[in-house]
């Protein structure tokens, strides 16, 4: 058994993506390979979590909702295909397999796998955020397909560019490895979508929060959250007032 949660959100975030790298390879209907990717992630990612920790509670997009895990103190949050949409898109590589554990309030573990990119970011070994010059143009990152009606208006009172991207994963990840400075999202979420990149973002030192500032927080009855702001720390302020002003 894998003792290190840390490592275990690593290995099994890798092993999922390497999965799904393989059936993307078969090739198919694109729907259809949407689908199983999403099934037969779920079935390795909990048959695993049940294996090596049998006492925890999970969380999956894919799976059926336990109310047990409201009472559990350690519950594993999973999206087994984040991104299901750009996985059935030929060449696409903004997809990922999340995996995080909340425990006592809060997320202490996390990995997101961008097996396209052959990427694994997590908690095990936190990547060091980078820092970009304030005097450059800051990067903003939004839905491809939903952004946020007010971003235009953030971009214009903060000077920032954006860049549409797929998954919130990929997004996050982006944020983390220094290809943008910040990702924003008020369209609505479920706690699987954002759990393993928040935690993994703030095991790498980069601001996390509501997009009012507030925390977030997971495990909850109606696992959703409503928005979102991933960004370098020292740019959180100005994109909070920002927000702020325009929304």
């Amino acid at each position: 058994m894998i003792s290190d949660d840390h490592q275990l959100a690593a290995d099994l975030a890798a092993e999922a993506g390497r999965r799904l790298l393989k059936l993307r390879a078969d090739g198919g209907d694109p729907d259809a390979l949407r689908k199983a990717g999403d099934r037969q992630s779920h079935e390795f990612l909990a048959a695993e979590l049940a294996r090596l920790r049998p006492e925890d509670a999970l969380l999956s997009e894919e799976g059926a909702d336990d109310a047990a895990r409201l009472s559990a103190r350690r519950v594993w949050i999973v999206d087994p295909l984040d991104g299901t949409r750009e996985f059935g898109e030929p060449g696409r590589a903004d997809w990922a397999v999340h995996v995080a554990l909340w425990q006592d309030g809060e997320l202490t573990a996390g990995a997101v796998a961008l097996p396209a990119q052959d990427k694994v970011l997590s908690t095990a070994e936190p990547p060091a955020s980078p820092v970009k010059p304030s005097s450059l143009t800051p990067r903003l990152l939004v839905s491809r397909t939903r952004p946020p009606v007010f971003m235009a208006r953030l971009a214009d009172a903060v000077g920032a560019e954006l860049v549409p991207l797929g998954s919130a994963g990929a997004k996050a990840a982006a944020v983390i490895c220094g290809d943008a400075e910040g990702y924003v999202h008020s369209g609505g979420q479920y706690e699987w979508d954002s759990a393993a990149p928040v935690a993994v973002a703030l095991a790498a030192g980069l601001h996390a929060s509501r997009i009012d500032g507030s925390k977030l927080t997971y495990n909850q009855a109606v696992p959703s959250v409503p928005d979102i702001l991933i960004c370098q720390a020292a740019l959180a302020d100005r994109l909070l007032g920002a927000i702020r002003s325009v929304s």
